[in-house]
């Protein structure tokens, strides 16, 4: 006998490498529509935000790892919390949290391959009372794949209903895109999003990020630069690919520079914001299609000058924000893995083989009961 789908409320958590907050989402799933309910975004306290940042980024200690797992689970558990008071609901209304952690490392090109994300699932059931899903990227690594991206699969339930080619860019720490063929999905991260942009503007201004893109317009994309960084070796892999800011980093960009350090400061921040403009650029002109449009979310889609620089870079494709299918930009991810709860408690796959690269479909996530 086929059992019933469980449907209702579902929370989604998401942190990405950029660090700036943790959003969730709650979304209701029924047999009609996927609709989102209610948002909180809050922000990670400094000094967790620089320790995450820099476990993700050096070989620290197990045990700092470990303290940081139970820790940041206490603030993504906050954040659901938060949420729930937000939408006027209680715990018992909400039947899963799909949360999918704070990435420290993703290694999926390793013999074996590994990715870990921290903030421990089981301490968020149970600071919460509410059945959490987590470690979403093991199986699908398990099973060959990349582990990532996974949005490609809700976009594709978002977005690809009315039989148009369209391409959906996440710009989010790292840049991940979604592009509906004629033949098929193709999904995969493009390389640098907004971390490489806001790293430098830490490290040359003391602020967390460049608003609106402005000190970048205040500057000039440094060409011989912008070739130097495009001529590393990710941008030349195939798909199936993913990777994190545990590889485009700070450290990166410095080692990339160690010829040029007479670039002005506003110069290297045009230049990234080209890399990332140019670097997904690139990949939509490999598929060879013409898009009837190209749809933004994540944190970039704020940022003016970088899809100015995407526009200018695809001039004949129209680049919108999801906004433009009333769909905020900002939640979308958040949004995903309430949907992938969704899918883990009724035993239906999370990832793309198509676009992962893994040997198949299969449920992703573990399962804590409240």
């Amino acid at each position: 006998m086929k059992m019933p789908m469980a449907e209702g409320y579902f929370a989604g958590l998401m942190s990405g490498t950029s660090l700036d907050s943790i959003d969730c989402a709650i979304i209701h799933i029924d047999s009609k529509q996927t609709k989102l309910v209610a948002t909180n975004s809050m922000a990670w306290p400094e000094d967790l935000k620089n320790r995450l940042k820099h476990l993700a980024e050096s070989s620290d200690s197990l045990d700092e790892m470990l303290i940081l797992d139970q820790l940041s689970a206490d603030y993504f558990a906050k954040a659901v919390i938060e949420c729930i008071d937000k939408a006027g609901l209680s715990t018992r209304d909400i039947l899963a949290i799909g949360s999918h952690g704070q990435t420290v490392r993703h290694s999926p090109d390793t013999k074996p391959a590994y990715t870990l994300q921290i903030g421990h699932p089981a301490r968020i059931a149970e600071r919460t009372g509410i059945t959490t899903v987590g470690d979403f990227r093991s199986r699908d690594i398990a099973a060959n794949g990349q582990g990532a991206p996974f949005a490609p699969a809700f976009h594709d339930m978002l977005f690809n209903q009315d039989g148009k080619k369209r391409a959906v860019i996440n710009i989010g720490g790292i840049a991940n895109i979604t592009a509906f063929t004629k033949n098929k999905i193709v999904g995969y991260d493009t390389g640098p999003g907004n971390r490489l942009l806001d790293d430098w503007m830490q490290y040359s201004q003391n602020k967390a990020f460049d608003a609106n893109g402005d000190f970048a317009a205040s500057g000039e994309t440094n060409e011989a630069l912008l070739s130097l960084l495009l001529a590393d070796t990710y941008f030349k892999k195939p798909a199936p690919k993913s990777t994190g800011s545990d590889y485009f980093n700070l450290d990166w960009l410095h080692n990339k520079m160690e010829h040029h350090d007479a670039i002005p400061a506003e110069d290297i921040q045009a230049t990234l914001s080209s890399l990332t403009a140019r670097s997904i650029s690139a990949e939509i002109s490999k598929l060879d299609e013409h898009f009837h449009e190209i749809l933004i979310c994540g944190g970039g889609a704020h940022n003016q000058h970088l899809i100015n620089d995407i526009q200018k870079a695809l001039p004949s494709m129209p680049v919108y924000s999801t906004d433009a299918h009333g769909i905020s930009p900002d939640w979308i991810e958040a949004m995903a893995f309430a949907w992938l709860a969704f899918r883990t408690l009724n035993n239906l796959p999370g990832n793309l083989p198509d676009v992962t690269g893994a040997d198949g479909f299969r449920i992703c996530g573990a399962i804590y009961p409240a």
